[in-house]
């Protein structure tokens, strides 16, 4: 009997869509107008983080361990906004809404891996400036540069891991129900809600992912400023607690802009029904809107990365003047 049961277990077959169908909004007139303002989003993500890229590259000053986690947040907003965005403006915009089971699953797992990419980051961003005010004499013996690849080395490591599992679930779903996705990529839970076997597997492993990769880092962050905060208190100078605090002003704001809209997309889904549309319409914001503001934030609000910008800029004007010179004289020799 026993031996029945197994090959009829091995001789499932899991029913897949050759397509998924990604459902747009619906009965909203003009929604195409949303779309151009992604593609606007799109474009300053991409001139904003390539800029802060190409400070950090060219300043020699900026070639420190906090600054390459800093490169690797606007690295993986880059890639992370490029991931969704451009594939929402085909979908919608030019009604190229059928995707390939294949092309799908690829899509899923690049928008959640630079994601999670992201969240890992803007930890290694709060353990950054733990050290540097928890133990100042200590900072540049602990928190240097070989450390900080590693980190991300590591995050690389463990997010291509869990969402490669992740992802590779999916393929253990079976489809027999439709092939239409009420969301705006590739997303795991609509997903999981056209299957017609035993998903929970695929749930447990979605909550895991969840908790692990989003919900602990925030948890660690919010213990580490709360060690930032027994520190500050204990310096007695406050003009060094308020310089203390300007440090890690550009940080939090970070923090707040890309957890918050999450959670109150989440507290939301869970007290009370949302629309359909309203669920788009958060969640896309929430995933797009960061992404664009932190090169801004981090521009902004920290000195070393203004003052660098005056530098090169400086430092330009007067290789431009030079080369006029130049000119002249060669045209006066002439």
């Amino acid at each position: 009997m026993s031996s029945a049961q197994s090959d009829s277990s091995r001789n499932v077959t899991f029913v897949r869509p050759a397509k998924f169908f990604i459902s747009d909004f619906s009965n909203i007139p003009h929604a195409k107008y949303y779309y151009v303002f992604l593609s606007l989003v799109y474009v300053v993500t991409v001139l904003g983080n390539s800029f802060i890229m190409c400070i950090i590259y060219l300043t020699r000053r900026l070639h420190t361990a906090k600054y390459i986690a800093v490169f690797h947040l606007a690295l993986s907003d880059l890639c992370g906004s490029s991931a969704l965005i451009p594939k929402i403006i085909d979908m919608f915009l030019f009604d190229h809404q059928d995707i390939s089971y294949e092309a799908c699953l690829t899509n899923m797992f690049f928008v959640y891996h630079f994601m999670n990419l992201q969240s890992l980051t803007l930890l290694a961003l709060a353990y950054d400036r733990l050290v540097a005010i928890c133990f100042p004499l200590h900072y540049h013996a602990i928190v240097t540069k070989p450390a900080m690849f590693l980190i991300i080395g590591v995050m690389w490591i463990v997010s291509v891991t869990v969402f490669s599992a992740l992802v590779g679930l999916v393929n253990r779903i079976s489809f027999c129900r439709s092939n239409v996705l009420n969301s705006y990529f590739c997303d795991y839970a609509p997903i999981c809600k056209l299957a017609c076997n035993d998903i929970s597997i695929n749930i447990m492993m979605g909550k895991i992912s969840y908790g692990l990769l989003i919900c602990t880092p925030l948890i660690l962050i919010i213990i580490s400023y709360f060690c930032i905060s027994v520190a500050l208190l204990k310096i007695a100078h406050g003009a060094d607690r308020i310089k203390a605090i300007k440090t890690c002003s550009s940080h939090l704001i970070l923090v707040a802009m890309f957890y918050l809209p999450i959670l109150c997309n989440v507290l939301a889904s869970v007290t009370t029904p949302l629309h359909p549309n309203v669920q788009i319409i958060n969640n896309s914001l929430a995933q797009t809107i960061p992404l664009m503001l932190n090169p801004i934030i981090y521009t902004l609000k920290t000195e070393e990365v203004m003052q660098s910008i005056k530098d090169l800029y400086k430092r330009s004007k007067v290789n431009t003047t030079r080369e006029r010179k130049l000119k002249c004289s060669r045209i006066n020799l002439k």
